[in-house]
């Protein structure tokens, strides 16, 4: 050690003894305590930062952040939901049944569907408990359960894990798309912290600033349903990695009317998102035809006989 680093740790301790006990105090919480009790804050859910924050909870939201992209579009005539299916290895055998679009009351006309971001193993206990609590109100009052009372029993689940030790917040968001005979057509969207609001077009997971900000610029409040499929796919093409899509890189589902009333839910096939990209020019080419046709040109330029 130096004479001046000598010098200066004296000087320190001097200034320490000098000071009072109350202000002796807070210098030692500063500079000993601050660490240990950051680290506190880090792994409670149930203690709240000096600056008034639930770490775990913005820990969630920046697990979400980083899931595919999840949209809800609401129109005149209906709702559409997309989302971003991400492939991790093209050795990945692909599952054709939606894996971001879950029907939340199945054994009626379903009147409720729901995109997710995040983790889906903890989606998949939320829609689970969805999935009962729609089915023991159609039990005790014969109908269907308000869009707006099944989103908020399943954000009470939610908010009550950031409230006890032990647990942890779901890292999951969802948008949830339906239509009931009091408010017709609704859009909500939820958070792991248990808030809840309704949307007339949101997005969440990654490159959820930008796709909002689309949203914002483009959407129309009398759009059709087809206008908004056409502003969804757009949108994702401007948010995704690459700007040509493929059927097995998206999901789509509609909430809508038939003319006789009658509410009813889609998701889409392969076929019917290949044909509305197409119709767009947002297809991806198909790279194994492309790749046998050069390779016949090659061959019948080859096997060609000299003139």
């Amino acid at each position: 050690m130096s004479a001046r680093d000598f010098a200066g740790n004296s000087r320190s301790r001097r200034e320490l003894w000098e000071l009072d006990a109350p202000t002796l105090c807070l210098q030692l919480e500063r500079q000993v305590f601050a660490p240990i009790m950051s680290r506190r804050y880090d792994s409670r859910t149930t203690i709240f930062s000096p600056e008034g924050r639930l770490y775990q909870v913005e820990y969630a939201l920046e697990a979400i952040s980083h899931a595919g992209t999840a949209l809800g579009i609401l129109a005149n005539d209906g709702i559409v939901l997309a989302a971003e299916r991400k492939v991790t290895s093209k050795l990945l055998e692909q599952d054709t049944s939606a894996e971001k679009l879950y029907m939340l009351n199945e054994c009626v006309p379903t009147n409720m569907i729901c995109a997710v971001a995040g983790m889906t193993a903890d989606a998949n206990i939320l829609i689970n408990y969805a999935r009962q609590a729609a089915q023991r109100y159609l039990l005790t009052y014969n109908a269907d359960i308000p869009c707006e009372q099944l989103v908020r029993r399943l954000c009470d689940l939610k908010q009550g894990y950031t409230q006890h030790g032990g647990l942890r917040p779901f890292g999951v968001s969802f948008i949830y798309a339906g239509w009931d005979p009091q408010r017709q057509f609704q859009l909500y969207q939820s958070n792991p912290s248990g808030n809840y609001g309704g949307w007339k077009a949101t997005s969440v997971g990654a490159n959820n600033a930008s796709a909002q900000s689309l949203l914002k610029q483009d959407y129309d409040e009398n759009c059709n349903l087809k206008q908004a499929c056409e502003l969804a796919v757009r949108t994702l093409s401007k948010t995704m990695d690459s700007t040509k899509l493929s059927s097995e890189k998206i999901e789509f589902a509609t909430v809508g009317k038939t003319p006789n009333g009658t509410i009813y839910h889609h998701l889409w096939g392969a076929d019917e998102i290949e044909a509305l990209l197409k119709e767009h020019g947002l297809a991806k080419e198909n790279t194994n035809e492309t790749t046998e046709q050069a390779m016949g040109s090659a061959g019948y330029a080859e096997n060609r006989p000299e003139s």
